[in-house]
């Protein structure tokens, strides 16, 4: 009898700012790819880290799988971010562990749940949204 896997592939999505990220989660060696860059040659090294701390936690349960991630749009970090909430979204769908779940939860709520903060719109007689430009009377 075939041993039948827990899902075949799953897809999930993860968004910071304005960067959105794909994640797609195989059975494999374990190897993770980044905008088809292998993560290890992902700079700069603290988005390196952020991007494997979903990975890091879950431990032994993320080796068989290849993950691959497609970012686009933001800066560094907040594709960082985004590619991160997709990789811990995934694990947590393709190996249905409602444990590792709860331990994201735990240690840090965006690796699961997108950031919904949004900057705020330019408003008139100002530079920005909160400045202001100066009386030259009083």
């Amino acid at each position: 009898m075939v041993k039948k896997l827990p899902n075949p592939m799953v897809q999930t999505s993860g968004k910071r700012k304005t960067s959105i990220a794909r994640a797609v989660f195989n059975p494999g060696q374990g190897r993770v790819w980044i905008n088809q860059r292998p993560l290890e040659l992902w700079e700069p090294e603290f988005a390196r880290w952020k991007i494997q701390e979903p990975l890091v936690l879950a431990g032994d349960r993320a080796l068989g799988l290849d993950v691959q991630v497609l970012v686009e749009g933001g800066g560094i970090m907040g594709q960082a971010s985004a590619a991160r909430t997709a990789i811990a979204r995934g694990l947590v769908e393709y190996l249905k562990d409602p444990a590792l779940a709860e331990m994201f939860k735990h240690h840090d709520r965006s690796l699961l749940v997108n950031d919904p903060r949004r900057k705020l719109p330019k408003r008139p007689q100002g530079r920005g949204a909160r400045k202001r430009r100066q009386k030259s009377y009083r």
